[in-house]
């Protein structure tokens, strides 16, 4: 019988492969990076080659034969490299890496291993891929109750109790501002708007008033041609706007925390703070490479 290598040597290289880009990690047992590396080969520009694609982003990272490559996002999509059937919400996140499925395409040089995402089925339907993984370091890291938000395109509001799923909601916050952004009649409106805190709370407020969405999203017109309010607010107004509506929804989740990059943590929690919420917060690439430390661990050697 083979013996495994000593925990201290082993590693194992994992990608987070979203729809526009890509991060990979390379960590060790501890779950401390060793070696980082981000491109812009998302599932988009990575198609229909991703064995191509994947053999061009390890050997940059030049990781022996012997290292493990565990790959999460939407590379598991039915756009991606090979769909991944979705783990259905009550199977908790400690058993992901027990549901890693195997790629062994001889273009790609080596075997990958792509995570699952998740389902919630019934009266709310809802699905995740990727965020599952960033779910599973925080659990490693001993979050394994309350509500996460995990803001980005599609922001996902998250309900864990002792590591297992209860509740997602998602909202396509990101999305919405982007496209609101470009096109339409508030293009012009929010092309030259300041980061102005005053509006973003003018907007969390709008929010709390309840009115429906694309009423309240006029009514950022409406005030600007009839000079209720500047133009220049209209940008984070509308920022408020839409990130106020995953609050009123959520109805006073806690406790609450906060997966997101600096910018986007701190943005959640004026929110927060606006509706009397206390949320902390969690960095991603820790998160992350505390999940890929949970599937080394489980993989054999």
């Amino acid at each position: 019988m083979d013996t495994p290598a000593p925990t201290s040597s082993r590693r194992l290289l994992g990608i987070d492969w979203g729809t526009s880009n890509r991060r990979a990690y390379l960590v060790d047992a501890a779950g401390s990076c060793r070696a980082e590396r981000a491109d812009d080969q998302g599932m988009l520009a990575a198609r229909p080659d991703f064995a191509g694609s994947f053999a061009q982003l390890v050997a940059a990272l030049d990781v022996g034969p012997d290292v493990p490559v565990v790959a999460s996002g939407m590379v598991g999509s039915a756009q991606g490299w090979r769909e991944v059937p979705y783990l259905d919400i009550d199977e908790p996140l400690d058993a992901l890496p027990d549901h890693l499925v195997c790629i062994d395409d001889p273009r790609a040089g080596r075997p990958c291993l792509i995570v699952p995402g998740y389902a919630q089925r019934g009266d709310h339907v809802d699905v995740m891929r990727g965020e599952e993984t960033q779910l599973l370091g925080a659990v490693a890291l001993g979050r394994r109750d309350g509500w996460f938000v995990l803001p980005g395109t599609h922001s996902k509001w998250v309900r864990l109790q002792d590591g297992v799923i209860r509740r997602i909601a998602t909202f396509m916050t990101g999305e919405l501002f982007a496209t609101l952004s470009a096109h339409g009649t508030l293009a012009p409106l929010m092309a030259g708007g300041l980061d102005d805190d005053g509006a973003f709370v003018a907007g969390l407020d709008e929010a709390r008033r309840g009115a429906p969405l694309s009423n309240a999203l006029f009514g950022v017109r409406a005030r600007v041609v009839a000079g209720a309010m500047p133009a220049a607010w209209a940008r984070p107004f509308v920022s408020g706007l839409l990130v106020g509506a995953e609050f009123v929804a959520a109805g006073g989740a806690a406790p609450l925390t906060c997966i997101g990059s600096p910018a986007l943590q701190e943005r959640y929690a004026r929110a927060a703070g606006y509706y009397g919420m206390t949320l902390s917060g969690l960095d991603p690439d820790r998160v992350y490479c505390a999940a890929l430390a949970r599937f080394l661990d489980r993989i054999p050697t």
